[in-house]
């Protein structure tokens, strides 16, 4: 977020892309990235307003990665449209191989928008001991091409999560409406590595930790990367899920913001261990080629 001079209001800005996604299913991953760049202005209150798109794939003169170019493009298309979100610019960058291996499908969707009263962001920080914690949106549990899936299990397969799009406005349009009232102080759109990454990464910003009551009806929920969902806190729970409720946006509630540690009810891990897990694996790994 970016201030105006000599205004009250604040462009945001955000680049996102899943080659993952991209590469199981091209279009579902075109929309893909087209939905997260609008949900990453949505969450800091901003209005999404246009994005430029950075086309970057392999030799298109193969079939297979010609293929993947125009099932991005459709993609882009049918996000954009739906979110009301045009394409004002943007670049196509090709040939990108090693050795006849082209790279992973990457369409770099760069996403602005405008905060019309910047005093009205918000991030994705935890503020206050006792704030609730709300997810808005619906966790179907979907592990296909989740990190969870790779990095613990060693496996990249099945279909990227599914993109509905008429919900992906519908909540966001609920979650700036929020924001703009002042009704929520702190939000996070759940993406790589899904609520429980979400949830640790508000906990490590805000330097405060949560008691969690979700239980889940599939354990892997914690980490399925299911779209159009929002983490949000608020001092006014009641606020939020009529607010919700009324928009037709699926809600409940996760627990208290408050301690040391993310704990649920079966299980906890301090702050102080997840922010060596996050912020010391670079300097170790660059000391272990030393």
């Amino acid at each position: 977020v970016v201030r105006v001079h000599g205004t009250n209001k604040a462009l945001a800005m955000t680049s996102d892309c899943t080659p993952r996604y991209c590469f199981a299913d091209p279009v579902m991953g075109g929309k893909q990235a087209v939905a997260e760049s609008w949900r990453n202005l949505t969450a800091v209150g901003a209005t999404p307003l246009a994005i430029t798109d950075n086309m970057n794939f392999g030799n298109p003169e193969k079939p297979r990665n010609m293929g993947q170019f125009v099932g991005a493009v459709q993609g882009i298309t049918e996000a954009c449209i739906t979110l009301d979100y045009p394409v004002v610019s943007g670049n196509c960058s090709l040939y990108n191989e090693t050795q006849g291996i082209g790279i992973l499908p990457t369409p770099t969707i760069g996403g602005v928008g405008i905060l019309r009263d910047m005093t009205k962001r918000v991030n994705s920080a935890f503020k206050n001991d006792g704030d609730t914690i709300i997810l808005l949106g619906t966790l179907a549990g979907h592990i296909g091409q989740s990190l969870y899936l790779r990095e613990i299990h060693g496996k990249e397969t099945g279909a990227p999560p599914p993109v509905d799009l008429a919900a992906e406005k519908k909540h966001g349009d609920c979650v700036r409406a929020l924001i703009a009232d002042s009704t929520i102080n702190a939000c996070h759109d759940i993406s790589d590595g899904g609520l429980l990454v979400a949830l640790a990464e508000m906990a490590l910003a805000g330097d405060i930790g949560a008691q969690l009551d979700f239980t889940p009806e599939a354990p892997t929920s914690w980490f399925s990367e299911d779209q159009g969902c929002y983490v949000v806190t608020t001092t006014m729970p009641d606020k939020v899920l009529a607010a919700a409720r009324q928009a037709g946006v699926p809600a409940q509630t996760l627990g208290k913001v408050g301690g040391k540690s993310l704990k649920s009810a079966s299980d906890q891990i301090a702050l102080t261990e997840l922010r060596a897990a996050h912020e010391n694996w670079l300097p170790d790994y660059m000391n272990k080629g030393i």
